[in-house]
């Protein structure tokens, strides 16, 4: 029965984008890192980004990482955080599915081992990154608000993380590099 929760799984576990070891990333080979947007990096109803994540973006990139938010919102909400980041955006990029995932490593000429995805989903940003088979990192949300169409899927997760929990191969709030 692991087989078929392994895809919920992710890699990395840490509280926010703020406390990955971006270090041990780079040591596992990755040169890339695709960030979620909504809930990710800001609430899905903000549309600014903050000195924070500047900074944080900017520290990836003398670090040698190359940055992409890769979200499934439209193009017009990314279009923002582009300008303002200067950063390479992925908008619709409809996770989980693999498409979106193979354009980017297809376009940037990256392999799996060299792209890793942060985000605040199992069930689109870890379960698609785990089907291409590049390196996961789950992060807690950054608000409990979710937009609409997000709901069911907090819903399902509720439900796998109990099973994983049960099973002793993820638990909330215990978090690993």
């Amino acid at each position: 029965m692991v087989n078929v929760m392994e895809k919920y799984i992710p890699d990395m576990y840490q509280k926010s984008i703020y406390t990955v070891d971006y270090q041990k990333l780079i040591n596992r080979g990755v040169k890339c890192i695709l960030f979620d947007l909504d809930n990710t990096l800001v609430p899905y109803h903000i549309k600014h980004a903050n000195e924070k994540i500047l900074e944080l973006f900017n520290k990836l990139r003398e670090m040698g990482l190359k940055v992409i938010i890769f979200s499934n919102s439209p193009k017009k909400r990314l279009n923002v955080f582009n300008k303002e980041l200067a950063v390479d955006c992925f908008p619709g990029a409809r996770k989980p599915s693999k498409k979106g995932f193979e354009s980017v490593l297809n376009k940037y000429k990256y392999s799996i081992t060299e792209v890793a995805i942060i985000g605040d989903q199992l069930l689109t940003d870890i379960v698609g990154g785990n089907r291409v088979g590049i390196t996961t990192v789950l992060v807690n949300p950054v608000s409990t608000k979710d937009p609409y169409w997000t709901k069911p899927n907090r819903f399902f997760e509720r439900k796998i993380m109990k099973r994983l929990r049960n099973r002793d191969l993820f638990s909330k709030g215990r978090y690993y590099d």
